[in-house]
């Protein structure tokens, strides 16, 4: 069995990391780079970095970014934000970025999902849905940072996306995000069942519980932020914590002597 692995998430806004809830009332948390360095040193198995006004704002995510992180991390990132074409995906990955997240642009354009894939390969092509619970108990797929509401199911875009080539899908639950309630399981089951890839659980961590409960409920991987940047706990605390629960995690690096 694949150890599971924690995911850092650094959302980021003109050039900051910030923290909101329901994706609005946003927190600064520092700068992006301090912040990855932080969880290099406390040994998470990934990070990724949202720009997350980049398609609202109608502006390219920034490339820079994946530059000065490339030079100074040891561990993989994803970086996202703004992705609209093969070129722009291209841009990021030559700058350092391990895997691209792609989300509004793909919602519009489906085939850019497989263009992408047939060039880079799959694994470095990871499908962002944000996602927001419907009255009926369906869930919908929101674009531009969470503002729009595109209608489409949110499973069935997680099932199309995977057949087109996503090597990983990055599934934030919109009602959850912030909130510290822990995340939307049904969701995160229910899609882990559809997705024959890797799924990353995101939105509503607040406590380690909630890191476990992701994890037994299918997700491959489990991504927080709030619990890390503000000093709640420590990515090690986390891991140590899934260990003595049982779960599979991935083993803290053996310093070289």
């Amino acid at each position: 069995m694949l150890a599971k692995r924690i995911i850092v998430c650094l959302d980021v806004k003109d050039g900051r990391v910030v923290k909101g809830v329901n994706f609005v009332g946003l927190r600064d948390a520092g700068d992006p780079v301090e912040c990855a360095l932080r969880y290099d040193a406390e040994e998470a198995d990934e990070l990724v970095f949202l720009d997350i006004t980049a398609s609202s704002d109608n502006r390219d995510t920034t490339v820079e970014l994946a530059r000065r992180c490339a030079l100074e991390l040891s561990i993989p990132f994803t970086i996202g934000g703004g992705v609209r074409s093969v070129d722009d995906f291209e841009r990021l990955l030559r700058a350092g970025a391990d895997k691209v997240a792609i989300n509004s642009a793909a919602v519009s354009h489906p085939e850019l999902i497989r263009e992408c894939a047939k060039r880079f390969g799959k694994q470095a092509v990871v499908l962002a849905v944000d996602a927001r619970k419907q009255e009926d108990g369906s869930y919908h797929v929101y674009v531009k940072g969470g503002r729009e509401d595109t209608g489409r199911d949110a499973l069935e875009w997680i099932k199309q996306g995977v057949q087109l080539g996503a090597g990983e899908i990055l599934l934030t639950s919109m009602d959850r995000d912030g909130t510290g309630k822990g995340f939307e399981l049904d969701l995160t089951k229910q899609a882990a069942q559809a997705a024959a890839v890797p799924v990353i659980a995101s939105g509503g961590v607040g406590k380690l519980e909630h890191l476990a409960e992701g994890l037994e409920c299918g997700a491959a991987a489990v991504l927080a932020a709030g619990i890390f940047h503000f000093g709640q706990h420590t990515v090690g605390e986390a891991k140590q914590y899934l260990r003595e629960r049982g779960i599979n995690i991935r083993p803290p690096e053996v310093a070289a002597t």
